[in-house]
């Protein structure tokens, strides 16, 4: 049985809960601490403790905004779930060969019902899982499902799977446009970064949210 919240608890929890309604991912610690008005970080984090421990809520502390609500704590923001495709696989380290990307629209395929934080309110949205360990710094492994919003145009920096078409393979990589070269750059400092011409990139997608496997 759960025991009762403090003031200062039920009220970290309502600002969770209105936050993730609004903008459809979690706060940080540092957004609690201003929203709520309590004088230090470390306030904050005791009390979520509290709040996980008591089953409210769980954290990945690795993660900035790593905050999911549980139980009936949820239940304002799964009420929608979005039924999301998982349209295959995606190499977080060397390319691999995949069906071309194109048909990823055209298929019938297994899908994963996600909460609307995980895709950031996107509608066009596919799911891919990740093989390799390339991306590790960017807090993405081995197994994980990445969410990806279907663009064609990404900003530098962006997390994207990127279609290689003279290889026809596909990979997880952050993009960079450098005149008429794509550098497509691992977040990891073990593995080299790929630079081909921009004509022979396509980008399918680009990372909204990780579903992480435990």
């Amino acid at each position: 049985m759960k025991r009762p919240l403090s003031k200062r608890q039920q009220t970290i929890l309502n600002y969770i809960k209105d936050f993730m309604g609004k903008n459809s991912y979690p706060p940080t610690v540092r957004d609690i601490q201003t929203g709520c008005e309590i004088s230090s970080t470390s306030v904050v984090d005791y009390n979520l403790q509290i709040l996980q421990r008591e089953g409210y809520l769980q954290r990945r502390r690795e993660v900035s905004r790593g905050i999911e609500l549980l139980g009936e704590s949820a239940a304002s923001t799964l009420r929608n779930l979005i039924s999301v495709p998982v349209v295959g696989n995606i190499a977080a380290g060397e390319p691999l060969p995949l069906v071309n990307t194109e048909q990823w629209n055209d298929t019938d395929f297994d899908k994963v019902d996600l909460p609307p934080f995980l895709t950031k309110g996107k509608e066009n949205v596919f799911a891919l899982r990740v093989k390799g360990e390339s991306m590790v710094d960017a807090l993405v492994g081995d197994g994980d499902l990445v969410i990806l919003e279907s663009i064609e145009q990404p900003q530098n920096g962006d997390m994207v799977a990127a279609w290689l078409k003279d290889r026809e393979e596909a990979t997880l990589k952050h993009f960079f446009l450098e005149g008429d070269k794509v550098k497509l750059v691992p977040a990891n400092s073990y593995m080299q970064p790929i630079t081909v011409a921009a004509a022979n990139v396509s980008v399918r997608g680009r990372v909204v949210g990780v579903v992480r496997t435990m």
